[in-house]
């Protein structure tokens, strides 16, 4: 892959080397520092005239992430990139997706808008908030979906450490009727029934008022699946509802570990059994828990990007046998 070139940003270097690792490619030179007064000054110190280059950057606040990353998309545009493809694991503003509400912003659109200016050729990313945001872009735009990583880990980390009573009384329970399809998707794939928490959120707060559970939990083993834990509010609400409605265990699994705020002492304090989330954006030192537990998605992003490379379909990732050999090599 000589004509490939891996550009790393400063918000997720390690989930960055891994991509490279599993890619079996040396990330390109580049210098990334800030000035004494905080601007960004980036270099690329190789030749990328005519290369394929893969940008890696979650933009997860604060907002100096996607400015890094625009800046880093036109640094490679100017030096005469053949392609610039914008790998974004995790995909920031996208909670504001429509104007459901006068005098507010569409921030989704707002950044589609920014990547395509700087430069960006094509996105990669994983679990958009909302899917909508893929039509944001004038650009081709790939989303990958980690269900059936999520799958394996229930097959392989959670299934073996329950009872058989306790295997045929599992539950899989969407925080929100938005997540419906989702949690539909992998129920079917492992044969078992959903249940779903009915809420609204207050107007002009992020914060949801849940009411109550649509489905049978009681004396279940519920698995509560979403796609970002932010402040935990949802996440702890939702767990003491299950624990009162009956269920006999409750782990989560979400795709980005935001864990702003309050978050920690939330979940410290949550009737939970487990977490479990994607390393999409890192897990600060003194966040880390025993009963959290993380996937790692870099074999599931180099394969992404060696299909872009070489021209070829990035929906072999939705196939189940493919998502199975990406654990392996994970493993």
């Amino acid at each position: 892959m000589k004509n490939l070139k891996l550009i790393l940003g400063r918000a997720n270097p390690r989930l960055g080397f891994d991509i490279a690792n599993q890619l079996g490619v040396e990330p390109c030179e580049t210098t990334l520092e800030n000035f004494a007064d905080g601007e960004i000054h980036f270099k690329i110190k190789e030749n990328v005239r005519g290369m394929d280059v893969f940008i890696v950057q979650p933009t997860h606040p604060p907002g100096d992430k996607l400015l890094e990353l625009l800046i880093m998309i036109d640094a490679a545009k100017r030096a005469s990139a053949k392609r610039v493809t914008a790998v974004i694991p995790y995909f920031g503003y996208a909670r504001q997706d429509r104007k459901d509400e006068p005098r507010v912003p569409i921030s989704g659109k707002l950044m589609a808008n920014l990547l395509v200016g700087a430069g960006a050729d094509r996105v990669l990313t994983l679990d958009l908030h909302a899917a909508q945001i893929q039509g944001f872009f004038d650009i081709p735009t790939d989303q990958l979906v980690s269900d059936l990583l999520f799958k394996k880990y229930i097959e392989r980390q959670i299934l073996p450490d329950l009872d058989e009573k306790q295997r045929d009384n599992v539950v899989i329970v969407s925080p929100d009727i938005g997540g419906v399809k989702r949690v539909e998707n992998i129920a079917s794939r492992l044969g078992f029934e959903i249940a779903v928490i009915y809420k609204r959120r207050k107007k002009g707060s992020g914060e949801p008022k849940a009411l109550k559970i649509v489905g049978d939990i009681n004396k279940k083993v519920v698995i509560l699946l979403d796609d970002i834990v932010d402040t935990a509010g949802t996440v702890k609400e939702a767990c003491g509802m299950l624990r009162a409605g009956g269920a006999d265990k409750v782990f989560v699994c979400a795709t980005h570990a935001l864990l702003s705020g309050p978050a920690m002492e939330r979940l410290d304090s949550a009737e939970l059994d487990g977490l479990t989330v994607t390393d999409t954006i890192p897990l600060a030192k003194e966040k880390k828990r025993e009963y959290i537990d993380i996937i790692p998605t870099g074999g599931f992003f180099a394969k992404a990007i060696h299909n872009i490379h070489f021209e070829k379909s990035v929906a072999i990732l939705l196939d189940e046998k493919a998502s199975l050999d990406l654990w392996n090599k994970n493993d």
